[in-house]
């Protein structure tokens, strides 16, 4: 077995293990041996044979082997439980995803700590280790060290990795540094529609870039030619675009000014990885941001992502639509308030201990307790709005949370144009759901839930969504295909589990 296949199938035991709630050394002794050689194996640092591999699947009842192949995951929720306890909001996706594109542009060793160990990292790592790049988790750790080699095998990429993430759009930045002409699959990802590229080509236009679609592929060419000191006025203030920008003005000869620049949680968590690089950014949280660039970078760095603002939000709904007080540790408050703001007004009771600051040294945090009590539907309708607005991922989570409100809510996704149609997969679990068009949807609470079987719909956060009102719906769910949860959420049945739910994966035999 390669190393990044038993860092998987390691990956994958050490899951279903936890789903057990089986410790280390109680699934030592099922398979007479050692707390360290399990230890070991869930890190990926151990050969396995076939017969141990079906040792381990008895042992935890789960066919090792098969969940290693393509065949589906399902989920069985038995929902009607309250929730309680504490837990922790891990770091964010989309900031680990930012800083494994920017580790491209150092020449140093880079280690990023307590990452989230999730499947768009996992696709990541593996279009970063097939051209090259040498990655590997630490032992005992969710730190991943990053190893860049001397030159890029482009040629050698996993484009079957490369083609289930639309993040392979941000290797654009980094490698226009690195070569004068190269190729990119098509970028993938969750299925919201038509997602132009346009933005990210105007503004990477202005670092010498142009870009063709041809065949499946990016094909780009870079003109060393462009001077350096460019203002850059993106046409479209999004996350992606912004980031691609701060790739290239990074390592750009010169200063470079971008305005409509997003301000968010991840842009910021990647530009704070950049000044530790040594580029200096002056604006950082607005839409200015002036890098002064340096061409050649080559120190050995670590960086810790902050805290995910949209997992905070996801476990806040969850606590919603059961009804359940619970205590969500580590919220990144800052980017949360427009959001709790919006939910005070339909009613919703919490309570926010003192304020403290993420391993980043910049990021606010707080510890959030929820308080049950009935809620009412808001009196405008909800949509979402670049930063400091409501969260355009935070969005699908206030149907759920509509849902349960007394009245009618209005939610508007007026960014991806079928985005808002996957919400109306609540209704087979008892919600009233009226599609108005392909952006709006009108919710009339409070619902009934009921159990029901539902396949996966193919964006991360309106599946999410339904996992959630599975939760609260009384009797057997059974939500079918979830990869792209896994895409966004580390080990989050297993943390769910832990707060009173009921929530087992198999696979259809």
């Amino acid at each position: 077995m390669t190393d990044d296949y038993l860092d998987r199938v390691g990956t994958l035991i050490r899951d279903a293990r936890r789903q057990r709630k089986l410790t280390q050394s109680e699934l030592a002794e099922s398979l007479q041996t050692s707390q360290s050689a399990v230890a070991r194996i869930e890190q990926g640092k151990q050969n396995l044979s076939l017969e141990m591999v079906a040792r381990i699947g008895e042992a935890l009842d789960t066919e090792v082997v098969q969940v290693a192949t393509n065949t589906p995951l399902n989920l069985r929720i038995k929902g009607g439980h309250k929730l309680s306890g504490e837990i922790d909001v891990r770091t964010s996706k989309n900031a680990a995803v930012a800083c494994l594109c920017a580790s491209l542009l150092n020449k140093g060793k880079t280690t990023l700590r307590n990452l989230a160990r999730i499947e768009e990292v996992n696709r990541i790592t593996e279009v970063l280790n097939s051209i090259g790049v040498k990655t590997r988790w630490l032992p005992d750790s969710s730190d991943l060290e990053i190893t860049p080699p001397a030159r890029l095998d482009l040629d050698a990429m996993d484009e079957a990795a490369a083609q289930r993430t639309r993040t392979i759009l941000m290797f654009l930045g980094p490698l226009l540094h690195e070569f004068d002409d190269f190729k990119l699959p098509n970028a993938g990802g969750c299925d919201l529609g038509a997602r132009t590229v346009e933005p990210h080509m105007h503004a990477l236009s202005a670092f010498g870039l142009q870009v063709e679609a041809s065949h499946g592929y990016y094909v780009a060419t870079v003109n060393r030619e462009v001077a350096a000191g460019a203002t850059i006025i993106l046409t479209e203030r999004g996350d992606t675009v912004t980031e691609n920008a701060l790739f290239a003005a990074a390592r750009f000869d010169g200063t470079t000014t971008i305005r409509n620049a997003s301000p968010n949680y991840m842009v910021q968590d990647l530009c704070f990885f950049l000044e530790k690089l040594g580029v200096r950014i002056d604006g950082i949280g607005t839409t200015t941001l002036i890098v002064h660039g340096r061409p050649h970078i080559d120190q050995d760095v670590e960086y810790h992502p902050s805290e995910d603002p949209i997992e905070a939000m996801s476990l806040l709904a969850a606590a919603v639509v059961t009804t359940s007080e619970i205590t969500i540790k580590r919220v990144p408050i800052e980017f949360m308030e427009i959001e709790l703001t919006l939910l005070a007004s339909m009613g919703m009771k919490y309570d926010l201990s003192p304020e403290y600051t993420s391993a980043n040294g910049r990021t606010r945090l707080a510890d959030l307790r929820t308080i049950p009590g009935p809620l009412v539907a808001p009196k405008d309708k909800i949509h979402p709005m670049p930063f400091p607005g409501l969260n355009i991922d935070n969005l699908p989570f206030f149907a759920a949370i509509a849902a349960v409100a007394e009245g009618q809510t209005m939610i508007h996704d007026w960014v991806y144009e079928n985005r808002a149609i996957y919400l109306t997969e609540l209704t087979p679990l008892g919600a009233k759901v009226h599609l108005m068009d392909p952006h709006r949807v009108l919710i009339e609470g409070p619902t009934r839930w009921r159990a029901a079987e539902v396949m996966c719909p193919p964006a991360l956060r309106p599946s999410m969504v339904v996992l959630l009102a599975m939760l609260a719906a009384p009797g057997e769910s059974v939500l079918r295909n979830v990869y792209v949860i896994n895409r966004g959420y580390e080990d989050i049945y297993t943390r769910l589990n832990a707060l009173g739910a009921d929530i087992q994966s198999f696979r259809d035999i």
